[in-house]
């Protein structure tokens, strides 16, 4: 239809449409559901959206225009299903209610936008994962600094920080991955990618205009909400620029959840560097929550880890994977309480039967602050807290400090379930305001009002059974509907011996139905008692969840508590049925871990069918191990097992290994297989190279890095020349020093045990039987002198002709080996006088070179030796090749 709502003369429409232009107005960036009855309407613009996005027919309607105005709608009983479903597409939603009954309205019914669903403010459960948070993140942007505020409103959490740089502020998003973000236009001229963060992670962007970042509003925001005079008292004094993020998304909020937000109580400073740093390629290729294949949570670290009870504790368990620790302290705290909870494994497995029955407790609360829980809500409410006594019961027989502090946290919460107990049926209704809600004995007024309403029955069935006596009608019954009340319903057969006293009220085609003035007084009695009970019954109801809802701040610190518990039950059992041992933490900087296992892919495969392995650095004579053998072999799992291990370690969890011991890292980098990123435009190569980059820029000597196949998206040359100055540069402790897992094709490598200060050479074993290899599975100390790439093929199942002809290839290009050039340069290197180590901008591409430096005159004088009536062809072109590559290597 293309009519668009700026087009139109608003004075030509009906004071309704008029009244939904102006609110419209309002709320331009959203769909504005508008309430016409048993309906939500959409006009215009945002009827031809919804109708393409949810497949449901366009009509149209007239409003006093010429043209009818397009016009969609849902039926309001059913709007969350089709809400959500416009939420998952990133748009938000605009909700205009009636806030009168139609049937008391003078003129037209006042409606009113009660609430603005986004992403990111969703509180519907069916449209949200349980185990993890739906995040909505602030960012601004001020004087080349980032603040950053992180809250979830359908459990009440709310963090702030601070960051420096544009990668550590990607880290952050990366890490929470909210589902909307909200920033000031700065942002979005920074020069940061948003196009691509709102691709990657899906989510939803909201630039909000100036004044919302005004610091005088933030500041007093703030204050007024958590009730202090100052901001120093939260936590903030050193926070200034993360105070305005947290002040625009709380006015953010307030504008679009048109409620007071009480259930957000507590405001959570914190500093980055307190974790782990693991940044959005490491958390991909480790496949920390989902897989990079199809993003699916099976075959994840978290797969192995989650056997909570609780969807509390799945986002627990969640949040320690996405921020591991760095405080010894507090790691060994964690890994305590695994260790008494399988010390006593009978109280372990009790624990986790009474975890089972408790509902999600953090977003029940949160519905029952925005007043939108029903009667199955507290239900299921007070069937969670009536688990607390037991689990508390258990809990004070523990001794470690974690478990302890937990026992301390949890609050019985037994006044909340005395009244619940008290006043809420066990099977009540969904709907809040039909009655059967409020269980008898609890408020008087309402027994009475239930009992004229048992009595009504009574009565109406002696009516009925006298007006049969009296009339002789045997098929007389008296009957109920909305629309016509009671009445007396006479069959077309008897309908000759309808009294005179029998008002006609309605003609059906089999049957005739009548009113008496008995009936109609006894209907006036009935009706009037039901009307008063249900508006009781709601009345009492609202009380009770405004009694659960003022007890808010304890709710919320026994809902964490329950959910760290579950977390570390679930660590516990998952360790016990794996088999992991309880790592030592140290701050030496060692990495020992004897025996260890993949944790995923030992769960994916038969029984002991996984090879384990031994990983061993430091800072020291063993900081770097480079690795090589054929692909297929087990290199990625191996190293990737490696930073596994650590991680769940930091997390505070027990390993998959004979013995561990396990230096914390600050942080852990990976650069792991070969993947484009077309839509940037950027190439296989392109991407390995912006990530080693971002590597050996932002690691530390504590950090952990995992390096696989580097330079293998160039040529021979080139990838070997990047991957030997890669390593030159991380072996130096002036320069970074990090202990590194360092896998490469290029077997030229292994020259530099030896030659460079900390390097160590590791293989793959292989077993050969003629032409075809058996992978042992095993690292063993020392390197591989061929890649096995040919057998490797043949495994894969290439055909036999090819396999021979490159047999052939092989064989005549071995001249061309680099090898020996390789050693020779290896040697010089050990042999040539210290050099003075430069400033890191001064490490450009020379480092990349490994070749002797030549003139022209050399090449010329190489070239006049050689016989050309004694080469074949292929021995040309190598010779050709090697000399022009002498060239291009001048510096």
């Amino acid at each position: 239809m293309g009519i668009s709502i700026k087009e139109i003369d608003v004075a030509s429409l009906s004071p309704m449409m008029q009244h939904y232009v102006k609110t419209k107005e309002e709320y331009k960036d959203s769909i504005l559901f508008y309430r016409l009855g048993d309906f939500y309407e959409m006009f215009f613009e945002d009827a031809e959206t919804v109708s393409r996005e949810l497949e449901l027919t366009l009509t149209g309607k007239d409003c006093g225009m010429a043209e009818r105005a397009p016009m969609c709608g849902v039926p309001f009983h059913a709007a969350e299903t089709y809400i959500n479903r416009l939420i998952s597409k990133g748009y938000k939603v605009a909700i205009c209610e009636q806030m009168e009954d139609p049937k008391q309205a003078k003129g037209i019914v006042r409606r009113e936008v009660i609430r603005v669903v986004t992403p990111g403010t969703t509180l519907n459960t069916q449209a949200l994962d349980e185990t993890k948070n739906n995040y909505i993140m602030s960012v601004v942007y001020l004087s080349n600094r980032f603040g950053i505020a992180i809250g979830d409103v359908t459990t009440g959490d709310f963090m702030v920080t601070e960051v420096e740089n544009s990668r550590k502020l990607l880290d952050e998003i990366y890490k929470f991955s909210p589902a909307e973000l909200v920033c000031n236009e700065a942002l979005c001229m920074s020069g940061i990618d948003l196009e691509e963060l709102k691709h990657r992670l899906n989510l939803t962007l909201s630039p909000l205009d100036a004044w919302y970042f005004d610091d005088d509003l933030c500041s007093r925001t703030l204050k007024e909400h958590f009730h202090v005079s100052s901001l120093e008292g939260l936590g903030l004094k050193d926070y200034a620029c993360a105070v305005i993020a947290a002040g625009a998304l709380f006015t953010y909020l307030l504008e679009t959840q048109k409620t007071s937000l009480d259930h957000m109580r507590a405001i959570t400073p914190y500093v980055t560097d307190r974790y782990m740093l693991i940044d959005s390629s490491t958390r991909r290729n480790l496949e920390l929550t989902e897989t990079m294949r199809d993003k699916g949570k099976r075959g994840s670290l978290l797969w192995v880890l989650d056997k909570t009870m609780t969807a509390m504790g799945a986002r627990m368990l969640r949040t320690f994977l996405e921020q591991p620790l760095i405080d010894q302290e507090a790691i060994n705290g964690r890994l305590d309480a695994l260790e008494e909870l399988n010390a006593h494994e009978v109280d372990r497995e009790e624990l986790r039967e009474y975890l089972s029955p408790v509902y999600d407790m953090e977003r029940l609360i949160s519905r029952v602050s925005y007043q939108s829980a029903n009667p199955r809500d507290m239900i299921a409410f007070k069937t969670s807290i009536g688990m607390i006594p037991p689990i508390r019961r258990l809990l004070a027989q523990f001794q470690c400090e974690e478990l302890q502090q937990i026992y301390e946290e949890m609050d019985e919460l037994k006044d909340l379930h005395e009244v619940l107990e008290a006043s809420i049926v066990e099977e009540p209704p969904l709907a809040m305001k039909e009655g059967g809600i409020i269980k008898e004995g609890y408020d008087a007024q309402i027994d009475e009002f239930r009992e004229a309403k048992t009595k009504g029955k009574v009565w109406l069935a002696e009516l009925e059974a006298s007006e049969k006596e009296k009339t002789g009608i045997r098929t007389l019954k008296i009957k109920y509907n909305k629309v016509f009340g009671y009445y007396l319903e006479v069959t077309n057969s008897f309908k000759d011996m309808v009294p005179d006293y029998y008002t006609r009220k309605q003609t059906l085609t089999n049957a005739e139905r009548y009113i008496t003035p008995r009936l109609k007084e006894l209907e006036d009695m009935i009706l009037g008692a039901e009307d008063k009970l249900y508006a009781l019954e709601y009345d009492e109801f609202v009380k009770v969840r405004t009694l659960v809802a003022d007890q808010v701040e304890r709710i919320q610190r026994t809902a964490k508590a329950i959910a760290k518990l579950d977390a570390y039950v679930s660590m516990a059992l998952v360790a016990s049925r794996n088999h992991y041992v309880r790592p030592k933490i140290n701050t030496r900087g060692v990495i020992d871990i004897k025996n260890g296992r993949h944790p995923v892919v030992e769960n994916m495969i038969p029984n002991d069918m996984f090879i384990p392995n031994d990983t061993y650095l430091d800072n020291g004579k063993n900081r770097i191990s480079v690795i090589t053998g054929p692909n297929m072999a087990g290199k990625s799992t191996y190293m990737r097992q490696s930073a596994l291990i650590v991680l769940m370690a930091q997390i505070g969890s027990f390993v998959p290994a004979e013995k561990a011991n396990i230096g914390i890292v600050d942080r852990i980098f990976t650069r792991v297989g070969a993947s484009d990123d077309l839509a940037s435009g950027q190439s296989t190569f392109m991407v390995e190279m912006t990530e080693v980059a971002n590597i050996l820029r932002n690691a530390t000597s504590k950090s952990l890095l995992i390096l696989d196949e580097i330079g293998r998206g160039t040529s021979t040359f080139d990838g070997l020349s990047i991957a030997w100055a890669v390593i030159e540069h991380i072996s130096n402790p002036r320069l970074l020093g990090a202990k590194t897992l360092f896998a490469t094709h290029y077997h030229e490598l292994t020259e530099l045990e030896g030659k460079l200060a900390g390097v160590n050479n590791y293989c793959i074993a292989v077993k050969e039987r003629g032409d075809d290899i058996v992978f042992l599975r095993k690292i063993v100390k020392g390197g591989a002198d061929k890649s096995y790439g040919i057998q490797v093929a043949k495994l894969a199942g290439v055909p036999d002709s090819v396999i021979e002809r490159a047999k052939e290839l092989v064989e005549e290009l071995v001249s061309a080996d680099i090898t020996t050039t390789v050693k020779n340069i290896a040697s010089e290197n050990k042999s040539a006088k210290p050099k003075p180590v430069p400033h890191y901008d001064e490490v450009d591409m020379k480092q990349m070179s490994l070749f002797d430096t030549v003139k022209d005159d050399d090449v010329l004088e190489e070239l006049k030796t050689v016989q050309l009536d004694e080469l074949r062809p292929v021995d040309a072109l190598n010779l050709l090749y090697q000399l022009q590559n002498k060239l291009k290597n001048r510096w």
